[in-house]
């Protein structure tokens, strides 16, 4: 018998600072079995720091030529393309020249090596941005995880103040790589 995906329903309260963006988010997303609770908040929190109108999980991990998520234009094309974790670097390269916009927001352990290895490299890649997810962030949001998740996220300054069952957790948000350098 195959597993079933387990469904997690999630409220956020976004006020982004730096981009000028304050939404109330609903959102239901499937973990699959095979998925780590560290993934299934890495690609929460992406939604919520990449979040524009119309971004949308994926099927994912189910669906090896798609993003964790997207947000498509009228015609169909990609517009943003949105990844977490440390994909192959062609993956990448690959994806930015189908998408519009290309945001990676890195996190697991191999990370810094990861980093060390692919940014170089990443670097000519014109429409990409990579972001570094802090792991002592993600840990806290793995040890407070339930199936109704009800966040509160500030983004200020590059640092995010997330708080959920009544703690604040404090972090920054490195950027790695942006378009044009």
């Amino acid at each position: 018998m195959a597993l079933t995906p387990t469904i997690y329903r999630a409220v956020i309260a976004l006020s982004d600072v730096d981009r000028e963006r304050y939404e109330r988010l609903q959102v239901t997303v499937a973990r699959h079995p095979s998925e780590t609770a560290e993934r299934l908040v890495a690609r929460l929190l992406a939604y919520a720091l990449a979040y524009e109108e119309g971004l949308v999980f994926t099927k994912g991990i189910a669906a090896g030529d798609e993003p964790d998520l997207w947000r498509k234009g009228p015609d169909g094309r990609v517009r943003l393309w949105v990844e977490v974790g440390l994909p192959e670097p062609e993956r990448l390269r690959k994806s930015a020249r189908h998408a519009e916009q290309v945001i990676l927001f890195t996190c697991g352990s191999n990370r810094q090596r990861w980093e060390r290895e692919h940014l170089p490299r990443l670097s000519q890649t014109g429409n990409l941005t990579i972001y570094a997810l802090d792991a002592m962030l993600l840990q806290g949001l793995v040890e407070r995880l339930e199936r109704g998740i009800d966040w509160s996220l500030t983004i200020s300054g590059g640092t995010l103040y997330l708080t959920v069952t009544g703690t604040t957790l404090e972090a920054s948000l490195p950027l790695l790589l942006q378009p044009g350098g």
